[in-house]
């Protein structure tokens, strides 16, 4: 079963050679989706813009779901996206691109996306990246996307959450705190991750809104349709409550909807 998000993408220039049609990722991290090996699924899904992945899939899945749907792929890799084919050249084999590099705009077809790898450091094993790294790309996207007036929305994606922001308890699932600054000045529309682990596939568990972002857990797989603003929606995502630090709602509300999809 693949979720299905609709989301007000408030840059009309990405549409505008699009005659109106949205702009539509399939987005994945964590777990394999299995219904995407029925013929049938992929028919129903229709044509895809983008193949975003965030992290802990592996590398044949990737490549099948690339394939399958003939279109771009844009991802970071996870803790556990080490060792074995990610350390083979087994990556390069079969022809995948190399994963964004961190915090630097990746682009296709109109659309900004920025990436970041691994999880926090915390003394295990895995793929676990220092915060003075992180806060290097950070204040490196912030130069290039933020303080230059540069605030065409971009689409962060990352494996770990922001700090606090739809992430875990536990060290090993706790959230980046550099992230968490870049989010709360770019504001993006959405933040797609992976990492945390769901405890059910309700929406509470998998999305929280926060200053104006959508954060979504992409666990599984998702279907994402970017539509131009205005575009009226109805879902139980509007009524998510804005937990923004000034404790506001924000007009945007209302510029998202979810389904699930066969």
């Amino acid at each position: 079963m693949t979720s299905h998000l609709r989301i007000a993408w408030p840059d009309p220039r990405l549409f505008r050679d699009r005659g109106g049609r949205p702009f539509r990722i399939l987005a994945g991290a964590d777990e394999v989706d299995g219904s995407l090996d029925s013929p049938v699924t992929r028919r129903n899904l229709g044509n895809i813009d983008l193949v975003v992945g965030c992290g802990d899939l592996p590398v044949d899945y990737l490549q099948f779901v690339v394939d399958a749907f003939n279109a771009p792929l844009a991802y970071v890799r996870g803790n556990h996206d080490v060792g074995g084919a990610w350390s083979s050249g087994e990556v390069t084999d079969l022809h995948l691109p190399v994963p964004l590099t961190d915090g630097r705009p990746w682009r296709s077809d109109g659309l900004t996306v920025i990436g970041f790898n691994g999880i926090p450091f915390h003394g295990g094993g895995g793929l676990q990246v220092r915060d003075f790294t992180t806060w290097r790309a950070v204040l490196w996207t912030w130069a290039r996307l933020g303080w230059r007036g540069q605030r065409t929305p971009v689409l962060p994606i990352s494996h770990v959450a922001p700090r606090g922001i739809n992430d875990g308890p536990d060290r090993m699932h706790r959230g980046s705190l550099p992230l968490r600054w870049l989010a709360a000045r770019l504001r993006p529309p959405l933040w797609l991750h992976g990492h945390t682990t769901l405890v059910t596939r309700r929406l509470e568990d998998r999305a929280i809104r926060r200053d104006g972002t959508l954060f979504y857990n992409a666990a599984g797989a998702i279907l994402v349709e970017l539509v131009p603003p205005g575009t009226e929606l109805s879902s139980d995502l509007a009524a998510l409550p804005d937990l923004s630090d000034e404790a506001q709602q924000h007009e945007d509300a209302g510029d998202v909807e979810e389904e699930r999809v066969a």
